[in-house]
């Protein structure tokens, strides 16, 4: 386990997905942080969406830049984790595309 900084929403972390079944989204990958910080700072637990760069575009997926390359939020795989699996922070994501995401996941929700 690797210890944290208090984790924020819109901060970004390799993130070890597995084990996972079926079509879940596998392996260490970057994933964004998308709860609630009054949640991240006393659960010991973080809603996460993974960031990929071979992604296609779709209703729920937030095109986005990090790391020098363009890509995609994949928020049809969020999906809860314990901070155990959290391991390196590699930075954040915009403001700008925070507030797509969080609009794209109220959307998801509402509907």
């Amino acid at each position: 386990m690797v210890t944290h900084t208090p984790v924020k929403r819109g901060d970004v972390f390799l993130v070890e997905l597995n084990p996972t079944r079926g079509r879940e989204i596998r392996k260490t990958r970057p994933c964004v942080i998308v709860s609630p910080d009054e949640l991240n700072a006393h659960m010991g637990t973080f809603i996460v969406a993974p960031l990929t760069s071979g992604s296609h575009p779709y209703p729920f997926r937030v095109a986005c830049r990090f790391g020098g390359k363009n890509g995609h939020v994949i928020l049809d795989q969020i999906r809860t984790v314990d901070d155990e699996r959290l391991g390196k922070q590699l930075g954040s994501l915009t403001a700008a595309t925070m507030t797509k995401i969080l609009g794209v996941l109220q959307a998801m929700f509402i509907a």
